[in-house]
């Protein structure tokens, strides 16, 4: 069973968050065109043939990780994959930015 972490408690994270936190969207570059937040580092599923093999070169197994899609679905099969990698702090985040765009900043666009 993967973590989670609500749209609530990550808009209070990036607002006030000292500790540093390594940000993950999994989209395409297309849906990250149309709705995105900030500090998070596109890394397409469809492309992870070029990212999975220098994943822990771009980020560290011990800092904490949230992950984000649409929904929540690409993201949790992420996390799942990342914490068989080592990574032992990973967070999907609930409903994804559809959610985000829901419950915390209305001017972020649906699709």
């Amino acid at each position: 069973m993967v973590s989670s972490i609500n749209v609530e408690k990550l808009a209070e994270r990036l607002a006030t968050e000292t500790n540093p936190l390594q940000l993950i969207d999994v989209r395409e570059p297309e849906e990250v065109e149309i709705a995105a937040i900030d500090g998070f580092t596109n890394l397409p599923m469809s492309q992870a043939h070029e990212w999975i093999v220098e994943i822990e070169e771009t980020f560290d197994p011990r800092t904490e990780t949230i992950v984000m899609c649409h929904h929540g679905i690409r993201s949790a099969y992420a996390c799942h994959w990342l914490e068989s990698r080592g990574f032992a702090k990973v967070f999907n985040l609930s409903g994804g930015i559809d959610a985000y765009a829901i419950v915390v900043d209305r001017s972020v666009p649906r699709y």
